[in-house]
């Protein structure tokens, strides 16, 4: 079996489809309950990756909106506004 990629070394993408792969896994129900466990374990942690990603992507959207007098302005992009 090829070793598997450190979760913290992953990209949001990878993340995201090996938490797909562990989703579809589980719910074929054939796994021993040991291997359930693994899987959960892996899948909680790939989880909470993909939210950490997407928080820091959150943290570094901005916008150009005009301020008072005009001019452009960079603020926070609120996620409502999408």
């Amino acid at each position: 079996m090829p070793k598997k990629k450190a979760i913290d070394k992953m990209s949001y993408e990878e993340a995201f489809k090996e938490l797909q792969s562990v989703v579809e896994t589980m719910e074929g129900g054939e796994l021993p309950l040991k291997d359930s466990l693994a899987h959960f374990e892996r899948g909680q942690a790939l989880s909470v990756r993909c939210s950490e990603l997407l928080e820091e992507a959150q943290l570094r959207l901005r916008q150009l909106t005009e301020d008072e007098s005009g001019g452009l302005v960079e603020t926070d992009l609120e996620l409502g506004d999408l």
